[in-house]
């Protein structure tokens, strides 16, 4: 079992978080206590299935919510996006990078499937 976090989808999503806090920061009001924070929550519970499908057998399970919060943190980076709270160039990056997660999700998963 590798060390959680030394995975590269691990280092990854650690990254997208750590561009979401400081992107966050300059949400508006309304935006930055619903979506922002939600946001939030959703990488942070993405890397604890990272964690959890690292550290057992049946990953199967852990690697397919992961993905399933991928999804829904897509979603958000679009809103924020469309609501005009991020600019171009910050939704690009992110979309960037969360693309890579998604891709190494689904790597991982095909290969325990």
């Amino acid at each position: 079992m590798a060390v959680y976090e030394n995975l590269p989808v691990f280092k990854a999503s650690y990254d997208l978080l750590l561009a979401s806090f400081k992107m966050c920061s300059s949400l508006s009001r309304d935006y930055r206590h619903t979506l922002g924070e939600r946001l939030k929550v959703e990488l942070t519970d993405l890397m604890v299935c990272i964690y959890r499908a690292n550290g057992t057998e049946d990953k199967l399970p852990f690697l397919a919510e992961a993905r399933e919060r991928v999804v829904v943190i897509k979603l958000h980076l679009r809103l924020l996006h469309d609501l005009k709270q991020i600019s171009l160039k910050q939704y690009a990056l992110q979309a960037e990078n969360i693309e890579s997660v998604s891709k190494q999700l689904a790597a991982w998963q095909k290969k325990y499937k």
